[in-house]
């Protein structure tokens, strides 16, 4: 046992090191196979001797721990904010104010001021017992297990030490715009710069969603340490000598002119950096000389943020295009004259919807103040209408998809303008990857790779397309094979037989969910039937309202969606519902919730029993709920 301690010991120092290598020092070792072989032969370890498997594992980082809510944490040290400053002016006051205190010469150190969450790192003899947010200030909340899932921060130190240090987490700008492409994919709400996409990765009660977003950190402070440290720069030499991750961009100036050319000197170089900046940090260098200054209740003396100002330009307006997301949604986008600002040449901007364009009173032909928000999106924030000419043009917004022709509509209080062509080549992406997926037609082996691959090759272009499928024209494209190839093309053939709900469900009807789905399907028997109802009728059912029932009446009015339904027909889909005869009305009227694992049944087989008997059942608790069902692991 002495001997598998060691050995589990030995390969969790060394794959540690790599990860250290990897995400702290941007300079691997080894390449990516061989760092996976290690991490499998101590899994292997691991799984054979649970008992031996340190705290600092590499294997703890999963991400596997479901939480109800987050612990508050009081903080020993107050996690302070700076107090601002948006001019040279105002840093010249701040360093004449430091300097007739201390009466002294002074060191200012000069730092990234990183756009992101501020966060509380604490070890206990070199092993991290503990992470927070900052909260207000004295009261955070305890995110340990989301910390664990970032990389770079280290499990284990180099030395056994005690301290506690103070970090800015934050999502680097390819993790955020590729967050935002699959949240647009799934239709949801994008998040608008990657600061608020990192605080809302941090706050997740499901680690494992902290583990998707490939969030990162820099170490800027020591909060408290057991042993002693006389200047900022030598902690931050400290905190690298034990394995943090420190921004090397920090400069050490002996006066406030040096200050300012190296605020110039980052300002320029924020447009080509992976990361956000929303300023620079000036602190005291000397420890000695913070002690001097003191606090407020809310901010340190010794210390101040340099805001950048959002750059701004004026250009000329000279057209408004609308681009057809994966949703859907029509976004109109302006054409510019081409323009540099923060760093690149911009021709495009984005104009985020309609009412945004009323409310503004922008016109095509108006001169525009274009500002970067985040200093990522370009965007029209002002038209200079004063400035205009009357050759400009009022915009409105099409009837009809420039994608596809289909009918565009605007549902009451939204401020999308949607598509509701089912065969529109702009969504096509997203509604055959819904179309495969599991709750609904569940095909399997038919995931987003599968989709983007049989698209890319002009394979299919709309749902319908998927039942023509053949095992010829799959076996040679890359990753198939001819058995790979069978193997779809069964699972294909196998999903004609499914029961309507789920090709309902499946043809993404805005507002219809699987629940919805199987009471419509059960109430009209057919798809024919649903094509040919009015709203009045499908209000009459109990889980479908006006906005449902407006919106499934909307999508079978529209010639295509209906020519993909008969399409799907020829192929010898199955189009009726199958009448549930119910077995008894023991659950009449009685709504459960299932969470957790069941001894003896899968979910869905309970669902079934509820429903085969007179039951219905919900994905989460409210005033309605009968019945909590709770199996092991629950939620």
């Amino acid at each position: 046992m002495e001997v598998i301690k060691n050995k589990i010991e030995e390969l969790v120092e060394k794959l540690n090191r790599l990860s250290y290598e990897y995400y702290v020092l941007d300079n691997p070792s080894v390449d990516d196979y061989e760092y996976d072989m290690l991490y499998r032969e101590l899994e292997q370890y691991e799984k054979d001797y649970p008992d031996l498997v340190p705290s600092y594992s590499p294997t703890k980082r999963v991400g596997d721990v479901v939480l109800d809510e987050f612990s508050k944490v009081i903080h020993e040290v107050p996690m302070q904010s700076l107090n601002d400053v948006f001019s040279f002016d105002e840093l010249d006051s701040f360093d004449a104010r430091v300097r007739n205190e201390l009466n002294d010469s002074i060191e200012y150190s000069v730092e990234y001021k990183i756009d992101g969450l501020s966060v509380s790192l604490e070890y206990i003899d070199g092993m991290f017992v503990r992470g927070s947010t900052r909260g207000d200030g004295l009261v955070g909340e305890d995110i340990t297990e989301n910390l664990k899932t970032i990389n770079s921060i280290p499990m284990k130190l180099t030395k056994p030490v005690t301290i506690e240090v103070r970090g800015e987490v934050f999502m680097p700008k390819s993790s955020f715009e590729k967050l935002n492409q699959e949240r647009e994919v799934n239709d949801l709400q994008l998040f608008a710069n990657p600061r608020n996409a990192a605080a809302g990765s941090l706050r997740q009660l499901d680690s494992k969603i902290t583990r998707e977003r490939n969030l990162d950190i820099f170490i800027f402070n020591v909060q408290s340490y057991n042993g002693e440290i006389i200047t900022h720069s030598d902690s931050l030499n400290l905190c690298k000598e034990l394995g943090f991750k420190i921004n090397s961009h920090t400069k050490v100036c002996r006066d406030i002119f040096d200050v300012k050319k190296i605020i110039e000197e980052f300002g320029n170089q924020r447009s080509s950096l992976s990361y956000d900046i929303d300023g620079v940090v000036i602190k005291i260098n000397d420890f000695n000389q913070r002690e001097i200054l003191g606090t407020t209740v809310k901010a340190p003396k010794w210390a101040v943020a340099y805001k950048f100002p959002p750059e701004k330009k004026i250009t000329k307006l000279l057209d408004i295009e609308i681009k057809v997301g994966r949703t859907g949604v029509l976004t109109p986008n302006a054409v510019l004259e081409p323009v540099f600002i923060s760093g690149s040449r911009v021709s495009r901007a984005t104009l985020h919807n309609y009412d945004y364009i009323m409310d503004k009173d922008i016109r095509i032909g108006d001169k525009i103040v274009l500002q970067k928000a985040g200093d990522i999106i370009p965007a029209v924030i002002e038209s200079l209408s004063k400035e205009r000419d009357g050759s400009e043009k009022v915009f409105t917004m099409p009837e009809f998809c420039p994608v596809c022709g289909a009918k565009v509509v605007r549902e009451e209080d939204e401020a999308a303008f949607r598509c509701t062509g089912l065969k529109c080549g702009a969504q096509l992406e997203r509604n055959i990857i819904h179309f495969a997926s599991r709750d609904a037609m569940n095909i399997d082996g038919f995931g987003p790779a599968v989709a983007k691959l049989l698209i890319s090759n002009n394979l299919i272009k709309s749902v319908s397309d998927i039942y023509t499928l053949t095992k010829e024209q799959i076996e040679n494209l890359e990753g198939f094979g001819e058995k790979s190839a069978e193997n779809l093309i069964d699972a294909i053939n196998k999903s004609k037989t499914n029961d309507l709900y789920r090709l309902l469900f499946g043809l993404g009807i805005r507002h219809v969910g699987q629940k919805s789905a199987k009471s419509i399907c059960m109430e009209f028997g057919d798809i024919f039937e649903l094509i040919n109802a009015d709203a009045d009728t499908l209000k009459t059912i109990e889980d479908v309202g006006d906005v449902m029932a407006e919106s499934i009446v909307t999508f079978f009015a529209n010639e295509e969606n209906v020519a993909q339904i008969y399409k799907l027909k020829d192929s010898g889909v199955n189009l009726i519902s199958e009448k549930v005869e119910r077995k008894s009305d023991i659950f009449s009227g009685m709504t459960f919730v299932l969470t957790g694992t069941l001894p003896t049944l899968t979910r869905d087989e309970a669902k079934k029993i509820i429903e085969d008997n007179g039951g219905k059942t919900s994905s989460s608790v409210s005033k309605k709920t009968t019945v909590v069902l709770a199996g092991e692991e629950a939620g």
